[in-house]
Formats: C-alpha cells, sequence, structure tokens
C-alpha cells in the first residue's frame, strides 16, 4: 500500500539527509497511520505546505497503545535518537491525550521530482494519507 506522510522541513529534512531513521506518530485517537502501514508498504514524504519529495519504503512498524508518560519516555530512552526526540525536546511535543504510538522504520530514501497532490476527500488537516489506488490517483505533474 502507498502512504502520504505531510512533514514539517526540520523532519524532513533530517530523513532526506540519513540522519533520522524512524518517523514517529503520537495520537489521541487510533488513526492513521496506527493499524494501517506495514513493512514492504511505500512511504511519500510531503513538506507542510508544498510538494512530495521522495519515497521511502517501510521497513518495519511498532506500535504502542494506552501510553502513559511513563511508557512515553522509554519509547524515547530507546528510540528517540532514530526518531530525532530525546528528553531535552520531549515535553515541546508531548500530551497526556496521545495514547497511542505508530514508529515507521525508513529505509531506501529516494529524492524525487517535486510533485502536487491532490488532497480532496482526506480533510484539511490530514497528515497521513493511505493510498489504497497508489499515490498516481492523487499525484499531479510538477
Amino acid at each position: 500500500m502507498d502512504h502520504v506522510a505531510i512533514l514539517k522541513s526540520g523532519p524532513l529534512d533530517k530523513i532526506l539527509s540519513g540522519e533520522k531513521t524512524i518517523e514517529s506518530r503520537w495520537l489521541v485517537h487510533k488513526s492513521a497511520p496506527f493499524g494501517k502501514v506495514n513493512g514492504g508498504d511505500v512511504l511519500y514524504l510531503k513538506r507542510t505546505g508544498g510538494k512530495v519529495e521522495a519515497r521511502v519504503t517501510v521497513h518495519g512498524v511498532k506500535q504502542f497503545e494506552n501510553l502513559t508518560l511513563e511508557v512515553a519516555r522509554t519509547i524515547i530512552k530507546r528510540y528517540g535518537p532514530s526518531i530525532k526526540l530525546n528528553n531535552t525536546n520531549f515535553r515541546q511535543w508531548w500530551n497526556p491525550k496521545k495514547k497511542y504510538c505508530c514508529l515507521i522504520f525508513l529505509k531506501n530514501v529516494e529524492r524525487l521530482a517535486p510533485f502536487d497532490i491532490d488532497k480532496t476527500g482526506f480533510g484539511n488537516m490530514a497528515a497521513w494519507l493511505v493510498l489504497p489506488r497508489g499515490i498516481g490517483a492523487i499525484a499531479q505533474k510538477p
């Protein structure tokens, strides 16, 4: 299955440079990518307010439910260097309402000629798109 992850410039640039090898999504509800992404899937990376710039392969996925502050700290302690999160910036993004975590392990980062996508039907604020028909269904020419 294909997916589009919409990322801020900092995290996207770290994935493109190879510094960040795990994309993490911390969720209030069991929503995509939780339960939707699997090893072998293709993930397209789109810059917030910009275009799709890269394609990566999902190497593996780890999911956590019923998060507590202590469980979240344990995840950061183990995977933080690859996520590019640590206890220093933990308080900047932690929200006790977030009860789900999805870690997406990335490999084979490939830059693409930037192209637009049509997010119609996914919601204006969607930050993760699941594309059962592939990227071609929503891709627009560069």
